[in-house]
């Protein structure tokens, strides 16, 4: 597994390194020990799968309040996915900053998502499938989100006019 950190301290974008032969490769995807040595949280609590039907399908910008913050690593499996996080560490110096990647499964890449920080993503093609490994339990009055198109964060999401529940619609704008 290669990491390469982001411009944003603490998150990575991960390559898997490929054993390949004639009937195609094998690679590890998750290393509990490796990502303890980076310093990475490595307690996984639950996994899970969002399957979207349609192009421009915006989910986000979802995060957990403490102390139930939750660190994601996450893996598009079918499809692709323009992937979003946002810095909302207090004291950080990339607090408020957003980092976005594109994740697929032509390119095997995952984003690794540390506590603190709100995590949303848009599909790029029909029926995608994004796998996610979270450290947290999912704690619904902890749930808590930031507006997909806030000026404060000004993303450039890839499709303008996305398809979204009203419940990620609706989050607060930030006060600049």
């Amino acid at each position: 597994m290669i990491f390469s950190e982001t411009k944003l301290k603490g998150s990575f974008i991960i390559e898997i390194e490929k054993l390949e032969d004639e009937r195609g490769f094998f690679a590890r995807t998750w290393d509990q020990k490796k990502f303890e040595e980076m310093g990475l949280h490595s307690k996984l609590s639950q996994c899970s799968i969002s399957f979207n039907k349609k192009a421009g399908t915006l989910r986000g910008m979802h995060y957990q309040a403490e102390p139930y913050q939750e660190a994601k690593l996450v893996h598009c499996t079918k499809g692709k996915i323009f992937d979003v996080i946002i810095d909302l560490r207090k004291n950080s110096k990339t607090q408020m900053n957003w980092f976005g990647a594109e994740l697929s499964s032509q390119n095997y890449e995952m984003l690794y998502v540390p506590e603190g920080f709100a995590h949303g993503f848009q599909t790029l093609e029909d029926n995608t499938e994004v796998f996610y490994q979270i450290s947290q339990e999912h704690m619904p009055e902890y749930a808590r989100g930031k507006l997909w198109n806030d000026p404060i964060f000004n993303i450039s999401w890839p499709i303008k006019s996305p398809i979204m529940s009203d419940k990620d619609n609706q989050w607060p704008k930030e006060l600049s």
